[in-house]
């Protein structure tokens, strides 16, 4: 397996694909309305028909809390919106937790707000590796010569956390066939149809499939799984304007549950719960694991 750069041309924030435009009256510019409109990115963890109405229903939320316009953007891929945020595309934007330790260091992307678990406490989910029940791969270290489904370069639980999991297998680089999908439903279907020997399936991927009846999980076992990762975080471009931040910030965290809910559902939330406060620090195992893994900003 040959470790996949972040690195993509920078013709990808052009790929940025808009997809909605929600809530506020549009009204002239201010310090909590930066030119007449607040632009907002979101990261493409789920198919599109789901997420982008999933997203509109926060977005138009928080437009309306702002008297502000929001324009939404569900954006290519994990490097697009990363690439996005850094040449001042974005304002605001829900990244997975790898993509935001990259906008960190790329955009000084700070943490607002993520999905809280309804007891205060910010929610989870975890990486998975799957292979079909009557496979005979039983552990990461079986997938020597075998075919492997990645969800897409970037992603937390798509492709860093099993590429981790691989070399704690003590396999190397080039020892598993890796196929990056393209997202985690598309990693998902390949296994399903057969055409991998295992495949990345997150909780969350997990849960949705499930309940959309396009996987049937008693067909196949799950030979890995992660440690618990803390959800998307919402963030805010570090160079915007302090009273900017500290009204979008103050603004998520009063949005009523069922604003949130929508969005949550897709990242395994249950119940629906407010958003909650997250820093840096919530955040510091995937600053880590970046590190064990040797990326650096120059990966993106």
């Amino acid at each position: 397996m040959s470790v996949r750069r972040l690195a993509l041309a920078g013709t990808l924030i052009a790929a940025l694909s808009l997809t909605a435009c929600s809530g506020g009256s549009g009204r002239a510019d201010s310090a909590t309305c930066p030119g007449g409109k607040i632009r907002f990115g979101v990261e493409p963890f789920e198919d599109p028909a789901k997420l982008t109405p999933a997203a509109k229903v926060l977005a138009d939320a928080l437009g309306e809390s702002l008297d502000c316009e929001v324009e939404m953007a569900v954006t290519e891929d994990y490097a697009a919106e990363v690439l996005a945020m850094e040449n001042g595309k974005l304002d605001i934007a829900i990244f997975g937790p790898l993509g935001y330790v990259f906008a960190s260091e790329r955009a000084q992307a700070e943490p607002l707000a993520s999905f809280g678990d309804g007891s205060g406490a910010v929610s989870s989910y975890t990486a998975g590796i799957w292979v079909p029940k009557d496979s005979e791969i039983q552990g990461v270290k079986d997938l020597e010569g075998r075919s492997l489904a990645l969800s897409s370069i970037g992603s937390t639980s798509g492709d860093a956390l099993p590429r981790k999991a691989i070399l704690d297998a003590g396999l190397s680089e080039d020892d598993v066939k890796v196929n990056y999908a393209g997202g985690h439903p598309e990693a998902l279907l390949a296994l399903a149809k057969g055409t991998v020997d295992a495949a990345e399936i997150n909780s969350q991927q997990l849960a949705s499939a499930t309940a959309s009846g396009t996987f049937d999980a008693s067909e196949f076992r799950k030979v890995w799984t992660s440690d618990p990762i803390p959800n998307d975080p919402i963030t805010v471009r570090g160079d915007m304007d302090p009273a900017f931040k500290k009204a979008v910030k103050d603004a998520l965290l009063k949005l009523p549950a069922d604003k949130v809910g929508e969005l949550g559902a897709l990242l395994d939330v249950d119940p629906p719960a407010p958003l909650i406060t997250v820093d840096k620090g919530t955040y510091q195992p995937l600053f880590d694991l970046a590190k064990t893994l040797g990326l650096t900003e120059q990966d993106v």
